[in-house]
């Protein structure tokens, strides 16, 4: 886990002592969680942190049931697992094909592409989730008419 998420979840925990019913940071600590759970190499620590996802994403669920973005991260949850595990197979698969090539600075130039497409899907899974708040957002902050 890196040290930025490791500081949001403490600043999300932090937020929730003074004010424990407040659904938009039960669900950024959701999301933080999540972010963690698909960066750790093992099964095992990725479900856990999976789990508290989910439960973080239940909370907000509860307290806000409207929200469609709440909804949607808590069914996500369901499918992480096994979202995680592909996304790790596909990384180490690539990673064993380096083995089987002569030149050294052919390796590099592999791992790199490696890496760096595993970044790539990160990113597109961060994208999502930000996508995925802001119309949460934009539909839960509607202006109501002005009164007659």
């Amino acid at each position: 886990m890196t040290q930025m998420l490791k500081d949001a979840i403490s600043k999300f925990e932090e937020v929730l002592k003074i004010d424990p019913i407040n659904h938009y940071t039960m669900w950024c600590l959701g999301n933080a969680h999540a972010s963690c759970g698909f960066l750790a190499p093992e099964i095992e620590i990725a479900r856990t942190d999976f789990d508290k996802a989910a439960e973080c994403f239940q909370k907000a669920v509860n307290v806000d049931p409207n929200n469609e973005a709440y909804l949607k991260s808590l069914q996500c949850m369901a499918e992480s697992a096994e979202l995680h595990m592909r996304l790790h197979r596909q990384g180490i698969g690539e990673q064993t094909t380096l083995g089987s090539t002569k030149s050294s600075s052919a390796k590099v130039s592999k791992k790199k592409k490696s890496s760096d497409h595993k970044y790539d899907i990160f990113g597109w899974i961060i994208l999502a989730s930000i996508v995925a708040a802001s119309v949460g957002m934009a539909k839960s902050h509607v202006p109501s008419p002005p009164p007659r």
